[in-house]
């Protein structure tokens, strides 16, 4: 497959980017492209272009795009994860993975038993660097759409805001009676509430209730909060989205 790049600039045929500083790098000196060689650009906006090498300068590099390029990676399932900050790689993980199985949104939340707490300043680097961990994954998994990335915000805080009411809302809860895959047809958008490794609190669970999210499991066994993140997903995937086996399940409440 060929190099794929994340770009920000507006893509068209004949267009001229000039790439600075850790991109240029990243294609002269760690993939050593040399003038000529084809890549493929997006920005998650404008759709896939193909683009060759054209000239190498001093921690710049500038690419010429040709035609566009079909894509279909996007999934028709529209999945939001909304996952209690982790500390660590483990939600830069969470991110990658979710990324890869075609979410839309992620919104990080600050729940009483999580062991990261985060201010401002802090919140919004960690907010630029888990979208730019989800911009790396699209690149290599064939997307063109990088999931969008909220802020982090306390837990009660967004559930005060009023969750979308066109979702199915789903709150991953050890001991739950009904299973994930039991959840039968799904409406226009999914909603997943998964807590930090310290899990949510008894409050956090009546409030999610409240707010509309019904407890699921994943089986019998207690995962970890990454793991829960990447098995969800990927249930849901299967059961209502584009992992799904017949044609018949390919769409939201069919």
């Amino acid at each position: 497959m060929s190099t794929r790049l994340f770009v920000s600039e507006a893509l068209g045929n004949g267009r001229e980017i000039v790439l600075v500083g850790d991109r240029a790098r990243y294609l002269g000196r760690v993939l050593r492209l040399a003038t000529g060689d084809e890549i493929r650009v997006f920005n998650g906006d404008d759709g896939e272009w193909s683009a060759h090498v054209s000239a190498f300068g001093k921690d710049r590099v500038t690419i010429v795009l040709g035609a566009a390029i079909p894509n279909d990676a996007e999934s028709h399932l529209r999945m939001h994860l909304v996952q209690g900050v982790s500390r660590g790689d483990r939600m830069d993980f969470v991110v990658q993975k979710a990324t890869e199985l075609g979410i839309k949104r992620i919104t990080p939340v600050l729940a009483a038993h999580g062991v990261v707490k985060l201010d401002g300043r802090r919140a919004a680097n960690r907010r630029e660097h888990w979208q730019r961990v989800a911009e790396s994954a699209c690149e290599q998994c064939g997307r063109i759409r990088p999931p969008l990335i909220d802020p982090p915000i306390e837990l009660n805080a967004w559930l005060g805001t009023g969750p979308s009411r066109d979702s199915t809302q789903l709150i991953l809860a050890p001991g739950a009676r009904t299973p994930l895959q039991a959840v039968g047809a799904v409406a226009e958008k999914l909603c997943l509430l998964i807590g930090p490794e310290g899990g949510f609190s008894e409050r956090e669970c009546e409030d999610a209730a409240v707010a509309g999210f019904a407890p699921v499991s994943l089986g019998p066994r207690v995962m970890r909060t990454e793991t829960a993140a990447v098995a969800a997903l990927a249930v849901a995937q299967s059961l209502w989205g584009d992992l799904a086996n017949s044609p018949e399940s390919l769409r939201p409440g069919s």
